[in-house]
């Protein structure tokens, strides 16, 4: 009986990730799934969320779009979109000044009047 199973992730763009792992926990439709050596033959759709990895007696944890998963009794394949882009977004910094905010509105009455 085998200790351990290939896990492969694989987007359209090329394999990220090819291991040999103790187990595998998958966000299935249903729930989670968890993926043991010698499990039964499986086709199903995952959701993007977190793909829980057992290697070495440590638990690694990868994030994961959606996608398919196939599993065999030695090997898990994922196919899915990367989970986000790899290419930075630009940030503007905390204390920017935002344009839709304003300190007072030039059409904004006022409610009440000092008495003088």
């Amino acid at each position: 009986m085998a200790s351990t199973l290939k896990l492969e992730i694989v987007t359209p763009e090329a394999k990220i990730y090819s291991e040999d792992v103790e187990m595998v926990t998958l966000p299935g439709v249903e729930g989670e799934m968890g993926i043991y050596p010698m499990h039964v033959p499986l086709m199903t759709q995952i959701v993007a969320g977190e793909l829980a990895v057992r290697k070495d007696g440590r638990e690694y944890f990868l994030a994961i779009g959606e996608g398919f998963v196939e599993i065999t009794a030695d090997k898990v394949a994922i196919m899915t979109a990367p989970s986000r882009s790899t290419k930075p977004k630009p940030r503007k910094p905390a204390n920017a000044p935002n344009p839709a905010c304003r300190k007072s509105s030039p059409t904004r009455k006022r409610r009440w009047s000092a008495p003088r």
